[in-house]
C-alpha cells in the first residue's frame, strides 16, 4: 500500500515529519499533468489541466492502430484547414490527415458573438506529447444556433448559468438580509453617536458641577464633625476636602465663606490631615509652622514613601567602579548616587540581599544613607589630623572619616550608648580602619577627659522628625516636651564639642553639628545659643545645594549667619531630613560674661537632694556656686570654725550629706577626718 519512494532519491530530513517531500508521489502524479508551460505562456489552472489531460488521453485512444504519426491540429484564423492525404508504399493503409467526422464538430470554432472562456487547443508533436495553448477568445453565433460546450463533468455552459428556483430564492434573501444589515449597522453607529454626545454633554455638566461645589466649599457643621468623629473615617471625602480647603486658603478673600475666619480653615486642615496621614495635632502644627500649605502636602506624601537604598564605597579596599561592576554581576540594579558624591551608589533592586553579599562582608561597602554623606563631607578631615567623633554609632560617619583621612592621624569615636559600640567595632573590623579608638563617655564630660582635637563631629541625638519614613512611630509619640528635652541636650553636647576643639590648630578649629531634624528648636536655635556662649563663627558648609537655614522663625530672631546652614528634605532633595551647620572656633577663652551668668543661674538653682547624681563638670560649677553663697552669707572667721568643729566629729560608719550642701564635699570632709587620725 502506498507510494514506493525511490531509495536513490532520497530526500533529506526537514525540519519536521510533515514537511518531508515525498518525490515518489510527485514522479507518479506527473503521468496525469501536462508538462509545463514554456517561458512566455500563461500558467493553466487545474480545471485547465484536467480537461486537457482528458483531451490527451481521448486523442491517444483514437489513433491508429497500426502505430504511425499522430496528426497534428493547427490552428489558422477561424477554420481548419486539411492536408493533403499522403500516399504510402506497400500494403499499409492509406492515412488522411486531419480528425474524423465526428470530431469536426466539437473541435471547431464557432462564429458569433466573442466570449472570454478557457480554452485549450491541443497539438500533437512528432513524440506523441502534447501542447497545450494558452487562453484563446471563442465567438458564439448571436442567433445561437451553435452547439452549446460540455465540461468535463457533462454540464452544458447554460446550465452553468443558469440557476435553480431555490437558488434564486436564496441569493435574494442574501441581499436582502445584507441590505438588512446594512441598516441595522446604521441605525447602531446612529444610536452610538448619539450616546455619545449624550454623555460627554453629561460630563461636561458634572464637571461644571464639580466646579461650582469646588467654589462654593463650605466648613461643615459642628454636627457633621461629631457626626464623622462617631463613625469610621471616610479618606475619599477627607482627602476630597483637604484639596478644597487648601484651594480656599490659597486664594482667601475670593472663595471664602462669609463669617468664616482662617483660623476655622486652618484648623479643620490640621483635623483633616491628622485623621488622613496620621499625624499628631502637635507635630502637624510644628510642620504648618515651618512650611508653606503647599510645601507641607509634598512633605508629608514624601514621608509616605521609602527613601532610595544607599550604599558608599570604602576606598580603602576598592574602587566604585570596581564594586559597582561586581554587584552588576550579581544581579544588581544601581548607578551613582549623584556628581556630588564620588563614593555613593544609589540601589534601585536586587536578586540578592545587599547587605549580605561577599563584597559586603569583604568590607569593600558601607550601608549608609545620602544624607549621612554630607556630615562629613563638611567637616572635610585632612591627613594625620586628631578627630572626634562625639557621638559616633554605628560607624557609618567614622569609617568614612577614617576613609578620607587613608587611615592616618587618630579618631577618637565615643557614644554613651556600650551597647551601640558593639556595632561599631565591628564595622571598624569589617571595613580595615585602623586609626580609630572607640570610648564610652558622656559627651559632656569630654573637656575634661581629652580636648585639643583638630575638628569635632556631633551628630546630636534627636527627635528624628527627618526620617518619619523609616520610623512612622514618629508621627505620634513626639510631644513638646520630647522637643525640649533634645534641645536642651543638644545645647550642652555642642558647648562641649567647641570646647574640645583647639583653636590655634594649623590646620583645623572647626565643628560640625547636624541633626536629623527639620524642627527650628533643635537646630537654628542650639546653633544660635553657641554663638552667644561661645567664640565661635558660622562659616560655609561647602555643599552646593540644600536650602538655607532661617534667620528668623515666628517670633524669635536668629543670627544673620545663620544662612550658611543647609536643610534637606524629603520632598526636595529625595533624602532623610537633616540639617548641617559648620563653625569655626577663633579663640579658646570662654567669655567672661557668659561665665558670670552660668554661675549666677546655677546659684539661683538650689540642690535637689543628696539621691541627685551630677556630672564632675555640673559638680564642679555647684561647688563653686556654693562657695560664693556661704561667702555672701557668713563671714570667712565663721566659716573657718565651722570647718574645725567639723573636723574634730569622729567618723561615722556611713557618711550621708546635708541636704544643704553640695554633694562634692562629703570627700573634703573624709579627707581632713584622716589626717588628724593619722596624727
Amino acid at each position: 500500500m502506498g507510494r514506493k519512494l525511490d531509495p536513490s532519491r532520497k530526500e533529506k530530513r526537514g525540519p519536521g515529519r510533515k514537511a518531508r517531500k515525498q518525490r515518489g508521489a510527485e514522479v507518479e502524479l506527473a503521468r496525469f499533468l501536462p508538462p509545463e508551460a514554456e517561458s512566455g505562456r500563461k500558467k493553466l489552472s487545474s480545471h485547465a489541466r484536467r480537461r486537457a489531460a482528458k483531451r490527451r488521453l481521448g486523442v491517444a485512444g483514437r489513433t491508429a492502430p497500426g502505430g504511425g504519426r499522430r496528426p497534428a491540429v493547427k490552428e489558422q484564423g477561424d477554420s481548419q484547414k486539411e492536408v493533403s492525404p499522403i500516399k504510402t508504399v506497400g500494403h499499409a493503409p492509406e492515412r488522411q490527415s486531419g480528425f474524423k467526422d465526428d470530431n469536426a464538430k466539437w473541435l471547431t470554432p464557432a462564429k458569433g458573438k466573442k466570449s472570454l472562456s478557457k480554452r485549450t487547443s491541443v497539438e500533437l508533436s512528432s513524440n506523441g506529447e502534447v501542447e497545450e495553448d494558452s487562453w484563446e477568445v471563442e465567438e458564439e453565433e448571436e442567433d445561437g444556433s451553435s452547439e452549446e460546450l460540455m465540461d468535463d463533468y457533462g454540464a452544458t455552459s447554460s446550465d452553468e448559468e443558469e440557476l435553480l428556483p431555490i437558488e434564486e430564492a436564496a441569493l435574494k434573501q442574501k441581499a436582502e438580509d445584507l441590505s438588512e444589515d446594512d441598516s441595522e449597522e446604521d441605525e447602531v453607529a446612529e444610536e452610538t453617536s448619539r450616546q455619545k454626545t449624550g454623555q460627554k454633554e453629561k460630563e461636561d455638566a458634572d464637571l461644571q458641577l464639580n466646579v461650582e461645589i469646588d467654589e462654593e466649599f463650605k466648613l461643615p457643621t459642628d454636627e457633621q464633625i461629631e457626626k464623622e468623629t462617631a463613625e469610621p473615617p471616610d479618606l475619599h471625602v477627607i482627602h476630597q476636602r483637604i484639596k478644597s480647603n487648601m484651594e480656599v486658603l490659597q486664594d482667601f478673600g475670593v472663595k471664602r465663606e462669609e463669617g468664616r475666619t482662617r483660623q476655622e480653615y486652618l484648623a479643620l486642615l490640621r483635623r483633616d490631615m491628622a485623621a488622613y496621614y496620621s499625624y499628631s495635632d502637635f507635630l502637624l502644627k510644628m510642620l504648618m509652622d515651618i512650611f508653606p500649605l503647599p510645601e507641607l502636602i509634598n512633605f508629608l506624601e514624601a514621608n509616605e514613601v521609602p527613601r532610595p537604598v544607599t550604599i558608599r564605597t570604602n576606598t580603602l579596599k576598592t574602587r566604585r567602579r570596581d564594586l559597582a561592576q561586581a554587584l552588576i554581576n550579581r544581579g544588581v540594579n544601581l548607578d551613582p548616587l549623584g556628581k556630588w558624591s564620588k563614593t555613593g551608589l544609589v540601589i534601585y533592586d536586587s536578586s540578592v540581599p545587599i547587605g549580605a553579599t561577599p563584597e559586603y562582608l569583604a568590607g569593600h561597602y558601607m550601608l549608609q544613607g545620602a544624607s549621612s554623606l554630607l556630615p562629613v563631607m563638611a567637616l572635610a578631615p585632612q591627613e594625620n589630623e586628631r578627630i572626634l567623633d562625639m557621638c559616633c554609632a554605628p560607624g557609618g560617619k567614622t569609617s568614612y572619616i577614617a576613609q578620607l583621612m587613608k587611615n592616618t592621624g587618630m579618631i577618637l569615636a565615643n557614644d554613651s550608648n556600650a551597647e551601640r559600640l558593639r556595632s561599631v567595632v565591628g564595622n571598624l573590623h569589617r571595613l580595615g580602619v585602623t586609626n580609630a579608638v572607640v570610648s564610652n563617655c558622656d559627651g559632656r564630660q569630654f573637656p575634661k577627659v581629652l580636648g585639643g582635637f583638630d575638628r569635632v563631629l556631633l551628630d546630636a541625638p534627636c527627635s528624628g522628625t527627618g526620617v518619619i519614613s523609616k520610623d512612622p512611630a514618629i508621627k505620634t509619640n513626639k510631644d513638646e516636651k520630647d522637643i525640649l528635652r533634645c534641645a536642651h541636650l543638644q545645647k550642652e553636647l555642642l558647648l562641649s564639642a567647641i570646647d574640645s576643639v583647639n583653636a590655634t590648630s594649623e590646620t583645623g578649629g572647626y565643628v560640625v553639628y547636624c541633626t536629623c531634624s527639620i524642627t527650628v528648636e533643635e537646630n537654628e536655635w542650639v546653633v544660635d545659643y553657641a554663638l552667644k556662649k561661645r567664640n565661635v563663627r558660622l562659616v560655609a558648609t561647602g555643599l552646593d545645594f540644600g536650602k538655607e537655614g532661617f534667620t528668623r522663625f515666628k517670633d524669635r530672631r536668629f543670627h544673620p549667619s545663620l544662612k550658611s546652614t543647609r536643610r534637606f528634605y524629603p520632598h526636595t532633595h529625595n533624602m532623610d531630613g537633616f540639617f548641617i551647620a559648620k563653625l569655626k572656633k577663633f579663640s579658646n577663652s570662654i567669655p567672661k560674661m557668659q561665665k558670670d551668668e552660668e554661675l549666677a543661674a546655677e546659684a539661683a538653682n538650689p540642690s535637689t537632694g543628696p539621691e541627685t547624681v551630677m556630672e564632675p563638670q555640673a559638680k564642679k560649677k555647684k561647688l563653686e556656686s556654693s562657695k560664693i553663697a556661704q561667702a555672701q552669707k557668713k563671714p570667712q572667721p565663721a566659716l573657718k570654725n565651722r570647718r574645725s568643729l567639723q573636723g574634730q566629729r569622729r567618723p561615722l560608719k556611713a557618711v550621708r550629706p546635708s541636704p544643704h550642701k553640695s554633694y562634692a564635699q562629703v570627700p573634703n570632709r573624709k579627707k581632713h577626718k584622716v589626717k588628724q587620725n593619722g596624727q
